[in-house]
């Protein structure tokens, strides 16, 4: 509590000018007109006072802060008018340690609340810092996660790149193999009509003796084959060609069921015995999509159903079905598989998520294919059932 609460007050803080003109005229009228107010010191702080006037001392506590005045007043008038002038002063003394206390508290609140204040700017900036460094940090943290997202795709598809190589490898090898074979006998026909030149002089027995009939007819047979061969292989280069735009960025205005062909004509090679392609494709209004993503995601899927049904272990069938409505395009991919339990349909689009052997794969397929999807403002869909099989469901909105 302050010092000043309960200190001895003087008669000008107590009587100011104010309270004066109020209380003087007063005891004027108290006392017949000649009344004044001196304080301790002799000054006269209201009224004249003449030396011969009497005095009444004005006490608060031990000592008189001031006198009351008055010549004309008789003793009796004077100590009545000085009790009055003592309570208005004690209840002046009152309201002032009141509103000194009142004063005193405010400040007191004042100053805690601008210590609290001061505290709280303190915790601001360090929570602002705080919160800065933490959204650096996670910033940091999100780019580093995109960066080895972006590494694992880029992993991932390098690795279908590399199915996808050796199963063009594979298709190429069959007919070149039997071209190959073909030209090294014609090569050996050829020879025997070079033995025919020499002994043209033995006429029809060199003819049947070099069984150039056979040769003739076998020859023809393997040029035939030789071009189909190579017409195969002609196609396997175009079909390749045009899936091969897996890193095009570049939107196209396409059918997707041109996708579903060339993706089941680079699959339909390398599906494991046992597994057949079949396609249900109604006309598709275009849209425009990234060609090679499409592929990419299509190609995996395709490959994953013909996995399905390997592991099932027993022969079946992949479906591949496409419609389109106004809303949009929708294909499905069914397959007759081993299917998977309501616990891994429901980690299906996890990354890294799978249920092949270590070394099998990344388990980036589905949460790929999604992305792709999703970057077309499509949805996927998976329908399960263990030892049933699995439909993939792809919809893709046309523009409105």
């Amino acid at each position: 509590m302050n010092s000043n609460f309960d200190r001895e007050w003087r008669i000008e803080e107590l009587l100011d000018q104010g309270m004066m003109q109020r209380v003087g005229p007063a005891l004027n009228v108290l006392l017949g007109g000649d009344a004044a107010i001196v304080d301790a010191d002799g000054h006269v702080l209201w009224g004249i006072a003449v030396a011969e006037a009497r005095r009444e001392p004005l006490v608060l506590e031990l000592e008189p802060v001031a006198y009351l005045a008055s010549q004309s007043a008789d003793q009796k008038a004077l100590a009545g008018a000085r009790t009055l002038l003592e309570l208005l002063l004690r209840t002046q003394v009152r309201y002032k340690m009141a509103s000194n206390l009142h004063l005193e508290a405010v400040a007191e609140d004042f100053e805690s609340l601008r210590l609290e204040h001061a505290r709280l700017q303190e915790s601001e900036a360090r929570y602002k810092a705080l919160s800065g460094e933490l959204e650096a940090r996670v910033r940091a943290q999100v780019l580093q996660l995109e960066e080895r997202q972006q590494m694992l795709y880029s992993a991932e598809k390098l690795a279908s790149v590399g199915q996808l190589a050796a199963g063009v490898a594979h298709e190429v090898n069959n007919p070149l193999g039997f071209v190959r074979s073909n030209l090294a006998t014609f090569q050996h026909y050829l020879g025997q009509f070079g033995g025919l030149k020499a002994r043209l002089g033995e006429g029809e027995v060199a003819w049947q003796a070099l069984d150039l009939d056979f040769v003739l007819e076998d020859g023809g047979d393997l040029l035939a084959e030789s071009l189909k061969g190579i017409d195969r292989i002609a196609k396997i280069v175009s079909e390749l060609k045009s899936f091969s735009n897996v890193d095009r960025a570049s939107e196209e205005f396409l059918d997707l069921n041109d996708c579903l062909r060339q993706a089941a004509s680079v699959i339909e090679g390398q599906l494991p015995p046992g597994v057949s392609l079949r396609l249900e494709l109604l006309p598709l209004p275009g849209l425009v999509c990234l060609p090679g993503h499409i592929n990419q995601m299509l190609l995996g899927l395709l490959r994953n159903a013909g996995q399905a049904i390997s592991e099932a272990g027993r022969p079946g069938e992949i479906g591949v079905s496409s419609a389109a409505d106004e809303q949009g395009i929708t294909i499905h991919i069914r397959d007759n598989g081993v299917g998977m339990t309501a616990e891994q349909l429901a980690r299906a689009f996890e990354p890294f998520y799978t249920t092949r052997p270590v070394g099998a794969g990344a388990g980036l397929g589905l949460t790929t294919a999604r992305n792709i999807v999703l970057a077309h403002s499509g949805r996927i869909d998976l329908v399960s059932y263990r030892d049933v099989g699995t439909t993939v469901t792809l919809f893709f909105p046309l523009p409105k």
